[in-house]
């Protein structure tokens, strides 16, 4: 199955995935930020945008192995929220491929445990019963929740339903498969496998991942770099664009 990519700016390959419920016009704004340095591939995830969905059960790998077979073989690779865990999973298994990994917003484990934060696991089951109703106002409620405690937050909302109408809605198939991986994914015990350059940035009034998971990746991933955006929630490049392509300019441009 072959994804669908825009591709468009010159320079170093840079893959983006966007994150559960959205698609690649998400990333419209930091992509006119990133342009003029990099050859940005924006994808659009299995069943998201103008992609064709996966089978039901498919698995974190499966997704992966659809996006490696779209994007270049050397190229550096930016995932979101949901997107970061497909990334991740890319650079673990094909670590040849991934030359440096930028995880924005995102966590090797989304749902809370004992001794982990996260979503909470009613949460999950909850969005994932309402999705056989309606799933369009599920994702209107977890666009809300993206946005919360951002100083943004209404503006950061119509931006990415602007986004999300730019194209096909979403599979109801793949949201829930997306909310499988969600609840069901757990990168931990892998991370200090990753040998490559990796940034991880988040948004310190992120309610999707909450601050408290940052000390604990630095534990698992202590090779890696963090940034926490002071003011921003779920999406950090639409609150402050200008800030998250600094970073990611920053931290890419030594390694080309």
């Amino acid at each position: 199955m072959s994804v669908y990519v825009e591709r468009r700016g010159r320079g170093p390959e840079l893959v983006l995935l966007h994150g559960w419920g959205m698609n690649g016009a998400v990333w419209q704004g930091l992509a006119q930020r990133l342009e003029a340095d990099f050859r940005l591939h924006l994808v659009d995830l299995p069943g998201f945008g103008h992609s064709p969905a996966l089978p039901v059960h498919a698995s974190l790998d499966d997704w992966a192995t659809a996006v490696l077979g779209a994007v270049p073989d050397q190229a550096s690779w930016l995932g979101w929220s949901l997107g970061g865990l497909v990334a991740t999973h890319a650079a673990l298994r094909a670590p040849a491929r991934v030359r440096s990994l930028i995880t924005l917003a995102s966590s090797p484990r989304f749902v809370a445990e004992d001794d982990w934060p996260g979503i909470k696991p009613a949460v999950l089951s909850g969005f994932e019963q309402q999705l056989a109703e309606d799933h369009r106002q599920v994702v209107n409620r977890f666009l809300a929740l993206q946005a919360m405690g951002s100083e943004h937050a209404r503006e950061d909302i119509r931006q990415l339903r602007d986004s999300l109408a730019q194209k096909p809605a979403p599979d109801p198939a793949a949201l829930a498969a997306g909310l499988a991986l969600l609840g069901s994914v757990d990168l931990r015990g892998c991370l200090s496998q990753l040998q490559l350059p990796m940034l991880r940035l988040y948004g310190r009034l992120d309610g999707l991942v909450p601050k408290k998971v940052i000390a604990l990746v630095d534990a698992l991933a202590p090779h890696s770099q963090s940034h926490v955006e002071l003011r921003a929630s779920h999406a950090p490049f639409i609150s402050h664009p200008d800030a998250t392509a600094e970073k990611i300019r920053v931290f890419l441009q030594p390694a080309c």
